[in-house]
């Protein structure tokens, strides 16, 4: 008779697997925010992107329909599968952004949603009885769409850009690259990249003390693409017997698959093939956790300076207990009240 083997295998190589389980059950949400003037094609290129129709334009039709006079907020939310893993898309676009004469303040809104989306999710945080899954509606990624006729960064590209770097992941496209010959496209290129270093705009990806060679790497490839110069189409068209997705032009057609036509491929790929775990992940530990200390902080202050002021209206030698400061609420948030 043998004697039994030892068995040494512990069996920890598994928590992958395990892993994999519980999130192929639980799918995960992706949010993505379009800032961009009316008709840089927003709603095409996230179409075109994610391959289905996911939202409609909110530009203007018809002459006769009213130019928004602000900044709206219009997310639409979404539920799509693939092998097994389902993802919450919500798109939230911008329609009359940018469509004024004077802009003044159009960005306003779209900062102001991004850090409501923050806000929102620390309060579920902070509930005494809070839910085991939070759900989350951080923006996890801007697209940012640049006007192809400006030839650059323009006073309000800095001034907007500067803001949404603070608060979320900026992903800076050329839209409808197509309208420039390549000449103007590297040029194109060249000048914003000079002009987001002059400003010390810092766009997504970022520099990484965790990163491996592999990753700075990759990152340094995407970074030589960036600002992506992007063509969008949900149209199907026939060249030489072979079904294209692309748009027709009167000397050919723009193929959106084909890398030498536009950077569309290399944007979807960084976006949902090698970078997306990552835009969540630099959402909540960089954009939210900043967020959170501010607030944090601010409470703090906020009870400190109760504290005082009963401390003061209490008087020296007082013999009567001082009653505890209410919980400084949120920002935003409504007071909270002591019971009776």
């Amino acid at each position: 008779m043998t004697a039994p083997e030892v068995q040494d295998y512990v069996g920890f190589d598994t928590i992958t697997q395990q892993m994999e389980r519980k999130f192929l059950k639980r799918g995960f949400n992706l949010n993505v925010i379009l800032v961009g003037e009316s008709g840089m094609g927003k709603s095409t290129l996230v179409n075109s992107i994610f391959s289905t129709h996911l939202v409609d334009s909110q530009g203007r039709r018809t002459a006769q329909e009213v130019i928004r006079k602000t900044t709206e907020i219009s997310p639409v939310t979404q539920t799509l599968e693939e092998n097994g893993v389902r993802v919450r898309l919500t798109i939230i676009d911008t329609p009359g952004y940018a469509d004024q004469c004077n802009n003044e303040g159009c960005w306003v809104p779209v900062v102001k949603y991004i850090k409501d989306q923050h806000a929102a999710y620390l309060e579920s945080e902070l509930k005494p009885q809070r839910a085991r899954i939070i759900e989350d509606s951080r923006v996890h990624a801007c697209l940012y769409f640049l006007n192809p006729g400006s030839r650059g960064l323009r006073p309000l590209d800095v001034e907007v850009l500067r803001r949404l770097t603070e608060v979320t992941n900026v992903i800076p496209v050329i839209a409808k690259a197509d309208s420039m010959t390549v000449e103007e496209r590297t040029l194109f290129k060249r000048r914003v990249k000079e002009e987001m270093a002059f400003h010390r705009i810092a766009v997504y990806p970022y520099a990484c003390e965790d990163d491996d060679d592999e990753d700075r790497m990759l990152n340094a490839s995407i970074r030589e693409l960036v600002p992506f110069a992007v063509v969008g189409s949900e149209e199907v068209i026939d060249v030489a017997g072979s079904p294209v997705r692309g748009r027709r032009h009167g000397w050919g057609v723009i193929n959106i698959f084909d890398e030498s036509h536009c950077d569309f491929v290399h944007l979807r790929n960084f976006m949902l093939r090698t970078h997306l775990s990552d835009l969540i992940e630099v959402t909540a530990q960089r954009h939210y956790e900043q967020f959170r200390t501010s607030q944090l902080r601010q409470i703090k202050e906020l009870r400190a300076q109760q504290a005082a002021a009963a401390a003061a209206a209490a008087g020296p030698g007082s013999a009567m207990p001082q009653q505890q400061p209410p919980a400084a609420p949120l920002p935003n948030q409504p007071a909270m009240t002591n019971p009776a």
